[in-house]
């Protein structure tokens, strides 16, 4: 049978960052992996991220959205058996930030997917500078991330102090008890700087499995606030575009951002930004897509696009 991992997270906590080590640690012991993007959204940036992985030992796939979530769900239990027929040692799986993780489970229980996977591991990937002034919806989200978790790993260690590890592992406590969720949540938690990981790391992930626990589920995924507003080929400047994503994440008139992302090109080479209420970072890139994602409660598209067409 064939394992297959989930790697769940908050909106830009890092997960396509990680996903590229943990891929690589399976290729590099001659494993063929495949990596499946699961996004809700019509544009899949984070697959361009990965590009640099495709080879003889890992192909990329995608779900793409653009429908309601019934659809979406047939699609992604349709590449899966695509995929189940492919040869793959190790299938992983990178969901949009807003993914429900009870939809991977129902999937893969499923004739015919039960006869070809087995569930590996549930990895949640949390930014270690996790704000502390979430909005009750994301807390229970961010708890939905954690109810399934066999390891919990910290991202951007690096950045920050002891206090503020400690201050993220007790909002990721609070978040449980909110949301009813029983489980000892220090226990899971990998805090380590991924720069400094070694195979014997790797090897715990990669062995850390996944756990049944019940929770106050206060989102689905059909009636969430949280909403992916997409606009292709927005005029964008290299020059205006960290200014233009700063007004927008701290006016509420054009709703709750928390995180934006896509590219741009400029004098023919190509831009990918990604930004959240923290850091903003800006890449050149071989190739990309002329689009522009925002992601946040209570969005006002249309004036995000007014104001981004200026």
């Amino acid at each position: 049978m064939i394992k297959v991992d989930l790697i769940t997270g908050f909106l830009g906590s890092g997960k396509t960052t990680f996903l590229k080590k943990y891929a690589k640690y399976f290729m590099d012991q001659g494993q063929r992996v495949g990596i499946l993007e699961n996004d809700y959204g019509a544009v899949n940036v984070d697959m361009l991220l990965l590009n640099d992985l495709r080879g003889d030992k890992c192909e990329l796939e995608m779900v793409a959205g653009g429908c309601d979530a019934d659809c979406h769900r047939r699609r992604f239990k349709t590449k899966l058996i695509s995929m189940g027929m492919s040869g793959y040692d190790r299938v992983i799986i990178e969901p949009s930030g807003i993914f429900d993780v009870d939809e991977f489970f129902d999937s893969l229980r499923d004739e015919p997917l039960d006869r070809w996977y087995e569930i590996g591991n549930v990895i949640t990937i949390v930014d270690a500078r996790l704000e502390d002034n979430l909005s009750d919806d994301s807390d229970y989200f961010l708890a939905s991330q954690i109810a399934n978790a066999g390891i919990i790993v910290l991202s951007r260690t690096q950045l920050v102090d002891s206090n503020q590890i400690t201050a993220t592992i007790n909002h990721l406590k609070d978040a449980a008890e909110k949301a009813k969720l029983k489980k000892d949540v220090s226990s899971l938690i990998m805090n380590k700087s991924w720069d400094d990981f070694t195979e014997a790391d790797f090897e715990k992930i990669a062995s850390s499995g996944y756990s049944m626990s019940s929770y106050v589920k206060k989102l689905g995924t059909d009636d969430a606030m949280y909403k992916t507003v997409y606009f292709i080929e927005l005029p964008m400047k290299k020059s205006s575009i960290k200014s233009k994503i700063d007004k927008l994440m701290t006016d509420t008139s054009y709703g709750k951002i928390l995180r934006a992302k896509g590219f741009f090109k400029e004098d023919d080479v190509w831009y990918q930004f990604n930004a959240t209420t923290q850091e903003f970072e800006l890449t050149e890139m071989t190739v990309g897509q002329e689009v522009f994602i925002v992601i946040g409660e209570d969005l006002n598209d249309k004036k995000i696009k007014a104001f981004m067409e200026e």
